[in-house]
């Protein structure tokens, strides 16, 4: 996090420079891809700058723009500028929540009132009077609240501390303590734009978009990498890395070789083979790394307490993943985030029968696409059996008055209806539910490894131009993602970006509870656990004795479902997270 002291001075040949002195103080976690752009604007203005630094930029951006600044820029951010001159501080996140901001109003010791921030809970911990949960905490034990949790609210699991939402900024004024009233500058609706009237279009535009989205994030004074699973989405942003590195373009990054490859051995997660056939593709070496669950397992209550909140799934794959990619040098990854959000919709392709008008070869591609993402493909007449019910239960409780569907906070903004069925089920969970979740955890992953994950598909440009596309242009013809696959084909292996089945970066938790330690498993700890007093009195812990039943069920081979294995971690995370808290720094 940069910390710079700055103001505005007037020199003889009337440039600017933002270097010294004392009319702004900033402090600001994150990248401004788009910096160089916008110091040659800044410079056309009259700015100087002493460095190359993207901080200058921000400052130099908020005093040219003021908070119009922040739809100027491409980047994720969670900022404060203190304005030494008006005596108020300015907050701002980015567009999705790439970067969090928490705040807390409290009194110091001689009971004088406090704002302090920073992007980090535990930050904020030793200004509390004491560290209890909040009453939203209750209701985060079932995978449906954790992956809702981030939407725009302002709750956390800790009482006294409020997330700053993502999509606003905010003024404080220490002459109203106790006040902060967020305004929201951005919102995708609107900035939707007219579709092109040809799929082949689109393509080529989608393509030109990621590709300059790629070209910014490679942008690094520091080695350049990426953690590589094989599928469509993290194979695509390499091989675009591969593509434009041959294109020899000096802004880039030359440092960009490193692949890392999570493995998970015997267990339906492994997709390696994948991962080494794109590598083989653009000729670099990638680093396959054995996620073994009990290398870290012992450090898993200070896992959660670096973490900060609850996750829907056990995080050890990832933060080993990341933490093998820091050991080996690599201190920036590109990553492949939010394509799933993006035009997949894990399963609600199915909504888009509404959008087909009753027209049957549409409907039948549509049903055969979201069949073609399973590992075992279903028959194509219960395919379309399974269509029809869905399409009647729909239209019955539409008929009686019920929503069907996911809701929308922004369902009343005149643009989102312009958007088919289809593209407001991506809208929900992309920008209100479920990625600003993934983003929350894969900071947490990245950051307490001291490495950065930037993501080309979250750039904001992207994002719009996919909002504004027709359902068809993103799924069919058996394909989900059909628009990256058909813009990418010159450019990732016909094996990995023709692929249908998809797997998705998880730990393989049924596997790991069922096996026991000679096997690299975790069935004795879940047992142990299970059965232990501390953990069946949690207070935190809702009908353990079920959960209990459910653990001994799994570890004994009675159940297999990972369904059940994700319910199972979810009702276990307030117990863990409580024990956490043991970390927690006082005053």
């Amino acid at each position: 996090m940069d910390v710079w002291q700055s103001s505005t001075r007037v020199l003889p040949d009337t440039s600017r420079c933002l270097t010294g002195g004392g009319k702004y103080t900033i402090v600001f976690n994150g990248e401004i891809y788009n910096f160089i752009e916008l110091r040659e604007e800044l410079k056309l203005k009259g700015y100087s700058f002493c460095t190359h630094s993207d901080t200058e930029v921000v400052l130099a951006s908020y005093d040219c723009w003021g908070e119009q600044c922040l739809n100027r820029f491409n980047g994720m951010w969670a900022l404060a500028i203190w304005d030494h001159t008006k005596k108020r501080l300015f907050l701002s996140r980015d567009r999705f929540g790439k970067k969090p901001l928490f705040y807390a109003f409290v009194k110091d010791k001689q009971g004088r009132d406090m704002f302090v921030f920073a992007s980090e809970m535990k930050a904020i911990y030793p200004y509390l009077r004491e560290i209890k949960p909040s009453a939203y905490f209750n209701t985060m034990s079932d995978v449906k609240h954790i992956f809702s949790y981030e939407q725009r609210k302002d709750h956390t699991l800790v009482e006294g501390i409020y997330r700053f939402p993502y999509s606003c900024y905010a003024y404080y004024d220490p002459k109203q303590p106790q006040s902060l009233k967020y305004q929201r500058y951005y919102c995708i609706l609107d900035h939707l734009i007219a579709p092109p009237n040809h799929y082949g279009e689109a393509v080529e535009r989608f393509r030109e978009l990621f590709l300059d989205s790629v070209s910014l994030r490679m942008r690094s004074d520091v080695s350049i990498g990426t953690a590589l699973s094989g599928g469509v989405d993290s194979s695509s942003t390499i091989c675009a890395m591969a593509y434009l590195a041959k294109q020899g373009l000096k802004a880039e990054s030359k440092d960009w070789q490193h692949a890392f490859v999570a493995c998970f051995k015997d267990t339906p997660q492994e997709e390696s083979h994948y991962a080494r056939e794109v590598v083989n593709h653009i000729s670099i070496k990638a680093k396959f790394l054995e996620i073994n669950p009990l290398e870290n397992w012992d450090r898993l209550e200070y896992y959660f307490y670096l973490l900060e909140d609850l996750y829907g799934r056990i995080p050890l794959a990832q933060i080993s993943t990341y933490q093998a990619i820091k050991e080996n040098g690599v201190s920036v990854t590109l990553d492949g985030h939010g394509a799933d959000e993006l035009l997949c919709g894990y399963g609600h392709l199915i909504y888009a029968l509404w959008d087909c008008r009753y027209n049957p070869s549409k409907i039948y591609d549509i049903l055969n696409t979201s069949n073609q993402t399973l590992a075992h493909p279903l028959p194509m007449p219960r395919v379309v059996k399974n269509g029809i019910s869905f399409l009647a239960k729909s239209f019955i409780k539409k008929m009686i008055g019920r929503k069907f569907g996911l809701d929308s906070q922004d369902a009343s903004h005149p643009n989102f209806h312009t958007m088919d069925f289809f593209t407001q089920q991506l809208y929900v969970i992309f920008y209100e539910t479920l990625l600003p979740v993934i983003l929350r955890d894969y900071d947490r992953y990245s950051m307490m490894n001291s490495l950065e994950i930037r993501m080309p598909f979250m750039d904001h440009r992207l994002v719009e131009f996919l909002f504004s596309l027709p359902f068809d242009y993103k799924n069919g013809h058996g394909y989900t993602k059909r628009i990256v696959r058909d813009s990418m084909n010159e450019i990732v292996p016909k094996s990995v970006i023709w692929r249908k089945h998809k797997i998705g970066f998880n730990a393989p938790m049924i596997e790991w509870i069922q096996r026991d330690r000679a096997h690299n498993g975790l069935r004795e700890y879940f047992l142990d656990l299970a059965h232990s007093q501390d953990f069946l009195q949690c207070p935190f812990v809702k009908n353990p004795q079920h959960i209990q039943e459910a653990i001994v069920r799994i570890c004994s081979m009675e159940a297999s479902s990972p369904h059940l294995a994700e319910e199972i971690w979810c009702a276990l995370n307030p117990y863990i997270w409580s024990k956490s808290l043991k970390y927690a720094v006082r005053f």
